[in-house]
């Protein structure tokens, strides 16, 4: 039996942070101890280390099969590990086919199978016409269903219109299974101007905040008639947070997330023609990026991924720096806990605060209930974090070089990874999950 133990001066417990030891053995804690309390061979951190427990990035697109080169299983999971990501959840479209079908996701997981240096799990899709296919997903263990309730960029993965979007909620809600959705309204944006050209200012005009607004506003009263369970992931607009508020005082079942990217940040300092910054919904303004924080810190906001969307060079379209022909996504799965740590540091937001939300809010999201913590009976996901190192972003893990981080100046090291008791370094040793199960 194979067996680890990790101690530190800094441990970060759901309990509060202190000086520890980790015992684990075939790769699940056994017990946590006090610091002296461990065996010949125990690893001991640096004194400027941290013992935190490995993330869970429940967004992340990881585009294999289909879009291979715009990122894959094997190098998505080889970036997580280096970012203490030990746990990833795969988006349903950019892959192709999309996992609308039980058929689909056993191509995908076939394909991660043997490749994967962190532990993946998968969302379904809801997209047109697919009712049928939802149970067969869910029984096939995907953690829950994304819809886009606007084009959402790809051909084969078509929005859901208020109709099917209530049919879906309809049948979910029977199951008890988690709908999230991208919520931008597509009646608000035809009526904006165009994105065309190289002015930011520009294109965060053509995807204005009342299109996430609108969107939010359907999805509530969606949830209110079905009694399902939601999701809005990737916020940008601080604005639709009193919307927000006054859904869950209600009691509805809906939760909500941002990214590193959002908070990050501001409208007012992208480049014009640097279209590595293009995502939608687009960065906004720094009174957004602050009211986002003020909502973390507030728990109106649940959890804090990457949404990492990447591309080709090519499609990203720096060459001429038009953000109406850019793909919109941005590459962070390597940088998400550095780049949020930053500013939380920055803000006096403890540790212990960006763990929660970035490790146990979405492994609870995601039904993987032996993720997100360091405690007796999970799964020995471990990350050793230098919190006061800084650093320069340079080239990533990730397929594609193209990120708005590059270059920039980040507070936080990962310098090392152990998933399951195992050292994570890039190596094929993650598994496949099933909702509510480790492996």
């Amino acid at each position: 039996m194979s067996s680890l133990v990790v101690r530190a001066r800094r441990v970060v417990l759901p309990d509060g942070e202190r000086a520890a030891a980790v015992h684990t053995r075939d790769g699940v804690v056994t017990a946590v101890t006090g610091f002296a309390d461990v065996p010949a061979g125990a690893v001991t951190l640096a004194d400027d280390e941290v013992l935190l427990p490995g993330l869970v990035d429940s967004h992340v697109h990881v585009n294999e099969p289909g879009r291979t080169e715009w990122e894959g299983f094997a190098s998505a999971t080889r970036a997580a590990a280096a970012g203490g990501v030990t746990t990833i959840v795969d988006m349903p479209l950019n892959s192709v086919p999309p996992t609308t079908t039980p058929e689909a996701l056993h191509v995908k997981r076939e394909v991660a199978e043997g490749r994967v240096a962190v532990d993946v799990a998968f969302w379904g899709g809801a997209v047109p016409g697919n009712v049928d296919q939802l149970r067969p997903l869910h029984e096939a263990g995907v953690v829950g269903f994304k819809c886009f309730l606007l084009d959402s960029g790809v051909p084969e993965f078509p929005p859901l219109d208020d109709a099917g979007l209530r049919a879906a909620l309809t049948e979910l809600a029977g199951l008890d299974a988690l709908l999230i959705a991208h919520a931008e309204d597509a009646d608000v944006i035809a009526a904006a101007p165009g994105p065309a050209g190289s002015s930011y200012a520009a294109f965060l005009a053509s995807r204005p905040g009342a299109a996430e607004e609108t969107a939010i506003g359907r999805l509530v009263a969606a949830t209110r008639d079905t009694g399902a369970r939601t999701h809005v992931v990737h916020l940008a607009d601080a604005d639709a947070l009193p919307l927000l508020r006054a859904a869950r005082a209600e009691g509805l079942r809906i939760t909500v997330e941002t990214c590193p990217h959002y908070l990050s940040f501001a409208a007012e300092d992208v480049p014009d023609g640097d279209t590595a910054y293009k995502c939608c919904p687009p960065i906004r303004e720094v009174r957004h990026r602050e009211a986002l924080w003020a909502a973390l810190a507030d728990g109106d906001i649940d959890l804090v991924v990457s949404d990492h969307s990447p591309c080709t060079p090519e499609l990203k379209r720096l060459d001429v720096g038009d953000f109406g022909l850019a793909w919109g996504g941005i590459a962070s799965l390597q940088v998400a806990l550095p780049a949020v740590w930053s500013g939380a540091r920055a803000r006096g937001v403890p540790l212990a605060r960006v763990a929660e939300w970035m490790s146990a809010a979405p492994a609870r999201q995601a039904g993987l209930p032996r993720k997100g913590a360091i405690a007796v009976g999970r799964d020995a996901d471990l990350v050793a974090f230098a919190p006061d190192e800084r650093w320069t972003v340079g080239r990533l893990l990730h397929r594609n070089p193209v990120t708005p981080y590059a270059g920039r100046d980040l507070t936080g090291v990962v310098r090392r990874t152990w998933l399951r008791g195992q050292e994570a370094d890039g190596a094929p040793i993650g598994r496949l999950l099933r909702r509510g199960m480790a492996s």
